[in-house]
């Protein structure tokens, strides 16, 4: 077992077991499962490729059902590998297994390839007249997703050479990332720290340690910024090129289409948070620079505690005990939902050299569970985030009675549960607490994380985009990255802070940038759609918690009109926006009061 790295107060901390996907890398049940999938997938292109069309109703029905258990089995495979991955990026012989992984399942999916090919060249008459039977129908939200990518499609043979040329291209050079900056090792105080342990130190109390940890971070990622730099260019041409192919007009009109997001929403969504920029964190910020006794703030105090703050560590039983208690006030069914991951080894909490950094919720399959990734060093942070990963895993245990097509929740959707679960335990801990200084800590705590949640993504994303638009006149060097990384910093965080020159290589270890080019919007979405939310909820809307629990049931089956309608809100609507961003202003204009 791991252990916490904060003394007295640190209990052994939990690591996940991945056997019940498989008991190891050399199980025979996975070459087993390979095999079979392998051979469904021929027979199923032997069978029905070429005949989409003609198939009635119920065959159709029938012949989703049977892709649908192939994608389930391969998605079990590939999530073992990831995860076994995840838990030692450093370690090349998990590398290299997860690395056949995908290849073995490029290899098998190239025989699935046609189905969703053919299905999107049906006259939509005759998919509507397939769709009159009830097994097919089960499928239609499905179909309805899949097909939007209709106008993009290219020929079968460009899709198959896209299709197995993905392991030696966008997913090589994820690896190279992930395993480059697991290797990299950051000498702070004498000892080198992982990129988790050397991020944590810019939370703590001491300036110093702070300058220290801040320059040891800009120092070593500058050392690799020519790694960075081409793994950044390679994948946003590769992008660029692919999207000229598929004529998309913009470098993020895909992830929107995934998204099952309109482009005029997004575009609302970061209207509405650069217009409030100078109302939220430009303001915020000038505050807390004055709390902490400085004209200016370095990039280093951003997360620095407040004064007053004793930076409190919180063992894993309190941790746990504060999430699901929180949950459970709201709701006790999503309580005794999240109590499964406590009560089963799904969750790795530890730090060790070579695990992943950050945090995640692994889906899995829904024939399985998820599996959470945390990083937990016993901060107030490391609660909120333990409380933000269980709102995915639980989600993906609701929704997973949808079925592996129909479970997957689109991104702006998939953080909604995640924020909610923060918002819960945040609202918990305010209102248990009674000290008027502490409680100023706790609302100063989630006004900054709710701008590192919104300001800050919506930041990066504006990042993503200029480099995306200017790559495709030409590669970007590592200078000119660094500068557009510093002026998407300074107009979002504003004049109370000033920035050295190492900080301009800190865009290159947020892994969003390479694995899920402007995923990361998704957070501020969910953020503001989770403050309106939970406003209908604090005004005693009727049947909230079933309406709730009832949008997270539904997975992939509706998109975000139909799901916010029974809370009487509208997306498509600038208000709305404003709405969300009016919680976070609130929260400021209340520390002013507490001066």
């Amino acid at each position: 077992m791991t252990h916490m790295p904060a003394g007295d107060l640190a209990p052994p901390l939990p690591e996940w077991d991945l056997a019940d996907l498989y008991r190891g890398p050399d199980a025979p049940e996975i070459e087993r499962d390979l095999a079979w999938t392998m051979g469904e997938a021929k027979r199923l292109e032997a069978e029905i490729k070429g005949r989409i069309g003609q198939l009635p109703g119920a065959e159709f029905g029938a012949a989703i059902e049977r892709f649908e258990r192939i994608y389930e089995i391969l998605g079990k495979i590939l999530s073992y590998a990831q995860l076994l991955h995840a838990a030692d990026v450093a370690d090349p012989e998990r590398g290299r297994f997860s690395q056949t992984m995908q290849e073995r399942a490029t290899d098998i999916s190239t025989h699935t390839l046609f189905f969703s090919l053919e299905i999107n060249r049906l006259d939509d008459d005759l998919l509507a007249d397939k769709l009159t039977d009830p097994r097919a129908a089960r499928y239609a939200p499905w179909l309805r997703d899949l097909r939007v990518f209709r106008p993009h499609q290219l020929s079968d043979d460009l899709e198959r050479l896209l299709h197995e040329k993905e392991v030696a291209g966008r997913s090589a050079w994820m690896r190279l990332f992930d395993e480059t900056m697991a290797r990299l090792k950051f000498p702070i105080e004498g000892r080198e720290m992982s990129i988790t342990e050397a991020t944590d130190l810019l939370s703590d109390p001491d300036r110093a340690r702070r300058q220290e940890a801040g320059q040891a971070i800009g120092k070593v990622l500058g050392e690799q910024t020519h790694v960075f730099s081409l793994i950044t260019n390679v994948l946003a041409k590769d992008k660029a090129i692919e999207d000229s192919w598929r004529k998309y007009p913009h470098p993020v009109s895909a992830r929107n289409l995934s998204n099952q997001v309109e482009d005029e929403v997004v575009d609302a969504l970061v209207s509405a948070v650069k217009g409030a920029w100078d109302q939220l964190a430009h303001r915020y910020y000038r505050i807390k620079a004055g709390w902490m006794g400085l004209d200016h703030m370095d990039y280093f105090d951003r997360n620095a505690p407040l004064p007053g703050d004793l930076d409190r560590r919180y063992g894993w039983p309190e941790a746990v005990e504060l999430v699901l208690s929180a949950y459970g006030r709201f709701s006790p069914e999503l309580a005794r939902v999240g109590q499964n991951f406590f009560d089963h080894p799904w969750i790795d909490a530890g730090i060790r050299p070579g695990k992943a950094p950050g945090a995640f919720a692994h889906p899995t399959v829904p024939c399985s569970h998820p599996y959470l990734l945390v990083n937990f060093m016993g901060r107030a942070r490391d609660v909120m985030t333990l409380a933000h990963e269980l709102g995915h895993g639980v989600h993906q245990v609701l929704a997973g009675a949808q079925g592996p097509l129909l479970s997957e929740t689109p991104l702006t959707l998939a953080e909604t549960a995640s924020v909610f679960g923060e918002m819960l335990v945040f609202r918990a801990m305010l209102e248990d607490e009674t000290d008027p200084k502490n409680r100023r800590v706790l609302l100063a705590g989630k006004v900054e994380d709710m701008l590192n949640t919104v300001v800050r993504q919506v930041a990066f994303y504006e990042f993503e985009h200029r480099v995306h638009s200017e790559r495709r006149m030409g590669e970007i060097g590592p200078e000119r990255l660094g500068d557009m990384w510093l002026d998407v910093q300074r107009e979002s965080l504003g004049p109370a802070f000033k920035f050295s020159d190492e900080y301009r290589h800190f865009w290159s270890y947020i892994p969003h940038f390479v694995h899920t080019p402007f995923y990361v919007y998704a957070y501020a979405f969910g953020d503001c759609l989770v403050n309106s939310l939970y406003e209908s909820y604090r005004q005693g809307l009727p049947g909230f918690e079933a309406h709730y629990l009832d949008m997270l049931k539904a997975g992939g089956t509706l998109r975000h009109k139909d799901l916010l309608k029974p809370f009487g809100l509208d997306a498509s609507n600038p208000a709305f926006w404003r709405q969300g961003l009016d919680v976070i202003t609130g929260f400021i204009d209340e520390l002013e009061k507490m001066g």
